[in-house]
């Protein structure tokens, strides 16, 4: 049983913003967001999911679609295991102006506290054969994901052909709380391997 007082859990607040995307040959382009965490996590307060502007490409930017649209979630927690993923979604107008997936990809939250920035390889998935390419390009409906948090899980990646489309860069502010004090190490100082074996484990190593 847990000593008067102690803490039961830890926390994880992650602020931040999807800043910007590179997709080559498109504009007007959207995105989405939602988080993927295992079972011993919960949100306790934000936003699990949400859905951005539509943004296009300018003069000053020609390259780049800006988007800062901001995420703001707070998880409570008794295990690291799960961590949390954020996986983004990328829509947009085709030839005939059906909103189609210009790209998916998804990141682990950052394990160490302050700022961080991401830059997130996108995918999209492909038919697999070219009659198939054809008749999706014919009538809008290009291949894609019934729930977008199957690019977090691995169950049947292995049979799904894709290719790589773009980037999009995301940045992050972490915040944690009672981590240490559950015997996890996660500090700054552990930047480069972050550890996530409780303290007592690592003192028995030495």
């Amino acid at each position: 049983m847990a000593a008067a007082g102690s803490p039961s859990v830890f926390l994880l607040a992650v602020t931040g913003q999807i800043e910007s995307g590179q997709f080559p040959g498109f504009d007007d382009l959207y995105c989405k967001f939602c988080f993927v965490y295992g079972q011993d996590w919960v949100p306790t307060a934000g936003l699990e999911e949400g859905i951005s502007q539509i943004t296009s490409k300018s003069e000053v930017a020609p390259t780049t679609l800006v988007w800062n649209f901001p995420i703001d979630i707070t998880f409570k927690s008794t295990n690291p295991s799960g961590w949390p993923q954020i996986v983004v979604s990328v829509y947009g107008p085709d030839f005939f102006g059906n909103d189609v997936v210009r790209g998916y990809g998804a990141v682990h939250v950052p394990f160490t506290p302050g700022r961080h920035t991401r830059t997130i390889a996108m995918f999209v998935p492909e038919s697999t054969s070219r009659l198939q390419k054809f008749t999706s390009w014919f009538t809008g409906r290009r291949p894609e994901f019934t729930d977008p948090k199957v690019v977090a899980q691995g169950e049947g990646r292995e049979v799904t052909r894709v290719r790589s489309q773009g980037f999009v860069t995301i940045s992050f502010n972490v915040v944690t709380k009672d981590m240490k004090k559950l015997g996890y190490d996660v500090s700054p100082s552990d930047m480069q391997n972050p550890s996530l074996v409780p303290v007592t484990e690592g003192i028995h190593k030495y």
